[in-house]
C-alpha cells in the first residue's frame, strides 16, 4: 500500500476537459486513483464536482502529485496545518518546497487560513511573522530566497481557488473559426468591454508588445490608445522600443513589406539607438525634442510606465533596458500590482514571461498571427486568457475605433 489522499475538484469538468487532465496527471506521476463521487451538473452552466482518492508509491511522490493537481484547481479534503522548513542557503528553496500556481491561494498555519499575497506560478511560499497574530504569506521567486526564510514544504494545508469563468472563454486559437485576415468585430468589442470594466473597477491596464506591432503598422493606433488613457504600463524588449524610435527618427521604409530604415536597414537602427544613448535616455530625448513621435514618445509625454528587458541580441541597448534579466523580472513584478486586464501583442517570449507573473484572476488576451504563440501560452499554464489569431495591426485599428472616440484609420 502506498501513500494516499482524498481530493476534490469542482467546475465545468466535462466540457472544459479538466477531469480527463487530472486523471492523466495522476497516471503521468506514477499514481493511481478511485473516483469516489461524481456529481454532474444538470444545466450547461451548472458546475460538476468529483471526489477522488489518489494513491502514490510513497509520501514524497504523493506530495509532488498533489502539487501538480493543484494547478488544475484540485484541493485536499483534509485541512492540517502546512509544514514549514527554513532555507539554509541564499537563492535555494528547501527540499520538497511547495511550487506555487498563479491561482488564488490560502495557507493554513496555527489553525487559521492566510491568503497568499501576489499569487505567481513557479515560486515558493515564504511565511513572515513578528508575532503569532502578525503573520502573512507571500510568493518568493527562487532568485530572491534568503537564508533563514521560512518556506512552506509539501502540499498539506494549502487550498487554491480557480476563477469562475465560462469554459467557452478558455484560451484557444481562433484561426479556424475567426480567420487570419482580420479580427471579428465581436471579439474586439469583447476585449474593449473587458478593458472598460477593468477601468471602471479602478484597475490598471497592462500591455505586452513585440516588434510585430511596429512592423504591422500598429503604432498610430497604439499612440491613440496611449493618449486616450487605455495604456497604463507597457512590457517590451529593446527591439520594440528601438524599432519604434528608428521609425520615428528615419521614417518607414518606402517598401511596406520591409522593416523601417530604408535601404540601409540595420544601420539606421544602430544610429537611432546611439541618438537616444547620446541624449541619456528615452525620456530625455523626448524632453529635448530629439524624439518627437511614436509609441515611446506617447508613453513618456502621457506619463505612462514601461519596463524594457533585454536579450543577448540587443542593439545598444537603449539606456532604460534592464540587461540583467533577474532585475528585469523584479521590475515587471513591481508593476503587476493593481493590474486588472492584460493585452499581449505579437510576442511569444514576453507573453510567456508575463503570463507566468500574473495571478489567474487577471484576464488576458494574446493576439498573434502565429497560432503556436497562443497555444504555447496555454501550455505554460496560463489558463485565464483568450487567444486571437490575426494580424496585430488590424486588431489594434479595430480596438482604437472601439475605444477612442475621434480615432480615424491611419
Amino acid at each position: 500500500m502506498g501513500a494516499r489522499e482524498t481530493v476534490e475538484v469542482t467546475g465545468h469538468l466535462m466540457d472544459s476537459g479538466i477531469l480527463s487532465r487530472v486523471l492523466d496527471d495522476i497516471r503521468e506521476y506514477g499514481g493511481d486513483f478511485v473516483i469516489e463521487e461524481f456529481d454532474v451538473g444538470h444545466e450547461a452552466h451548472d458546475p460538476s464536482s468529483a471526489r477522488i482518492t489518489v494513491e502514490a508509491p510513497d509520501d514524497e511522490s504523493l506530495q509532488r502529485l498533489l502539487m501538480r493537481l493543484q494547478t488544475r484547481g484540485v484541493n485536499q479534503l483534509s485541512h492540517p496545518d502546512a509544514a514549514v522548513a527554513t532555507s539554509d542557503q541564499d537563492g535555494v528553496l528547501p527540499d520538497g518546497f511547495y511550487a506555487t500556481t498563479n491561482l488564488e491561494t490560502r495557507v493554513r498555519l496555527g489553525g487559521r487560513w492566510y491568503d497568499v499575497q501576489n499569487p505567481e506560478m513557479d515560486c515558493g511560499l515564504v511565511v513572515e511573522e513578528s508575532t503569532v497574530d502578525d503573520r502573512h504569506v507571500r510568493t518568493v521567486p527562487m532568485s530572491d530566497v534568503a537564508r533563514g526564510m521560512r518556506i512552506v514544504v509539501g502540499a498539506a494545508g494549502i487550498q487554491v481557488t480557480v476563477p469562475s469563468a465560462d469554459p467557452a472563454e478558455a484560451i484557444s486559437t481562433f484561426g479556424t473559426d475567426h480567420g487570419l485576415e482580420r479580427p471579428q468585430a465581436v471579439l474586439v468589442r469583447q476585449v474593449a468591454d473587458g478593458m472598460r470594466q477593468a477601468r471602471a473597477d479602478g484597475k490598471r491596464l497592462l500591455w505586452v508588445a513585440g516588434p510585430g506591432v511596429v512592423h504591422a503598422g500598429g503604432v498610430p493606433a497604439m499612440v491613440a490608445l496611449v493618449r486616450a488613457g487605455w495604456v497604463d504600463v507597457l512590457f517590451a524588449g529593446n527591439a520594440v522600443a528601438a524599432l519604434d524610435i528608428e521609425t520615428a527618427l528615419y521614417g518607414p521604409s518606402p517598401d511596406s513589406s520591409s522593416p523601417p530604415g530604408h535601404e540601409h536597414g540595420h544601420e539606421h537602427r544602430v544610429r537611432a539607438v546611439n541618438t537616444i544613448r547620446k541624449a541619456g535616455s528615452i525620456e530625455r530625448a523626448v524632453r529635448k525634442g530629439v524624439l518627437a513621435s511614436g509609441m515611446m514618445h506617447a508613453l513618456v509625454t502621457e506619463g505612462r510606465r514601461f519596463v524594457l528587458v533585454g536579450s543577448v541580441r540587443d542593439d545598444g541597448p537603449l539606456p532604460e533596458v534592464h540587461t540583467d534579466t533577474v532585475e528585469g523580472q523584479r521590475a515587471m513584478r513591481d508593476e503587476i500590482r493593481g493590474i486588472g486586464y492584460c493585452l499581449m501583442m505579437a510576442t511569444q517570449l514576453y507573453a510567456v514571461a508575463t503570463g507566468s507573473l500574473l495571478p489567474a484572476s487577471v484576464p488576458l488576451v494574446c493576439v498573434d498571427i502565429d497560432p503556436a504563440v497562443v497555444t504555447r501560452l496555454a501550455d505554460r499554464g496560463t489558463g485565464q486568457g483568450r487567444g486571437i489569431v490575426t494580424d496585430v495591426g488590424l486588431f489594434l485599428e479595430q480596438l482604437a475605433l472601439e475605444l477612442v472616440a475621434d480615432y480615424r484609420r491611419g
